[in-house]
């Protein structure tokens, strides 16, 4: 299966003009073909977890760049990287070194149970312990109280038939994260090495720009297991689990979270040799970006999915509490 790819910019046109003038009523701007875009945004966040993003704004140069230095940062020697550790701020600052933070479906029995449920040919590879990958996190932010950076969230929800500003405005001062993780191919390249285990992401929406090496697999909502290849020029934002805070929370289970993993696969293999060829770093980089529901917006089922059956079942949480739940539970908080 492929994908949709969306093209963000005729949605980003009318985003600046509304931005520009308050006069303007934002529901008045999208027409029936920029709904229906919209409307695809929402129906594939339902179905895959995922989607493929054009964004004019993000250059493969800049990408490129962004990989290269990257690469350089985790290619210095763990003793100078780990003086960036912080464990005492739960790893969510500064450098997470590999073998610290524990996929959730090595520590969570129930989600144990329906992985061995799952047909063979959909299971996920099975981690030996924690994830032997580095990450970086660097906070971004605060957001400005305008800001046209937010498109994904924005189509969503008004595909959702919510307002336009339903997400986003508990979106606003978010404790947003650059954190590319890195993982040395040289020492884990071996076909099957899981670097990231069967989880979700701990956050609203989660971006990649595209990496060097192919290894990301996601889950699709009817269980079927999918390769992500992602086209040059595009972005994969899928929703993650504090869509599983967010998204479930918001939409009382319309919209699940994105399940996923990263492993050493044959087109991964194939990406190493031709690396090494070319002399070029042997550094899995994900440049990651993690966009965060404000840590006290409350989360609960918004507009028509308040009627939801299940909405009962989503009593309203703080979202910044939810978080430090789940940090604690893949070993960021400090327990083993």
């Amino acid at each position: 299966m492929e994908l949709p790819v969306i093209d963000l910019l005729p949605f980003l046109e009318i985003a600046a003009k509304i931005n520009g003038d308050d006069a303007l009523n934002p529901d008045d701007q999208i027409d029936d073909k920029l709904r229906s875009l919209c409307s695809e945004v929402s129906r594939t966040l339902r179905e895959t977890g995922a989607l493929l993003v054009k964004d004019p704004r993000c250059s493969v140069e800049d990408n490129d760049r962004f990989l290269d230095m990257m690469e350089r940062y985790f290619e210095q020697p763990s003793e100078f990287k780990r003086l960036q550790e912080r464990p005492h701020l739960h790893y969510q600052v500064g450098v997470t070194p590999e073998g610290v933070e524990v996929p959730r479906s090595l520590v969570d029995h129930e989600m144990q149970e329906k992985l061995r449920a799952m047909p063979k040919e959909f299971q996920p590879s099975t981690p030996k312990g924690p994830d032997p990958k580095w990450r970086y996190m660097w906070r971004v932010g605060p957001r400005p109280s305008k800001t046209r950076f937010q498109a994904v969230a924005e189509m969503a929800v008004i595909g959702f038939g919510l307002p336009r500003n339903a997400f986003t405005s508990i979106m606003k001062q978010g404790p947003y994260l650059l954190a590319p993780t890195g993982s040395d191919l040289q020492r884990h390249g071996q076909e099957g090495t899981v670097f990231a285990g069967y989880h979700y992401d701990l956050n609203f929406l989660t971006t990649h720009g595209r990496s060097r090496f192919p290894g990301l697999n996601i889950w699709l909502r009817n269980g079927t297991k999918v390769e992500v290849k992602v086209p040059v020029g595009c972005l994969p934002p899928h929703s993650s689990r504090k869509a599983v805070t967010a998204i479930e929370w918001l939409t009382a289970r319309g919209c699940r979270a994105g399940m996923h993993e990263v492993v050493v696969t044959k087109r991964t293999i194939d990406a190493i040799e031709k690396a090494s060829k070319e002399n070029r770093s042997l550094w899995r980089v994900s440049s990651t970006l993690f966009a965060h529901i404000a840590s006290d917006a409350i989360l609960k089922p918004l507009g028509h999915f308040a009627e939801s059956p299940l909405a009962s079942k989503y009593a309203p949480m703080c979202a910044g509490e939810y978080v430090e739940q789940e940090l604690a539970v893949i070993n960021l908080k400090g327990n083993k």
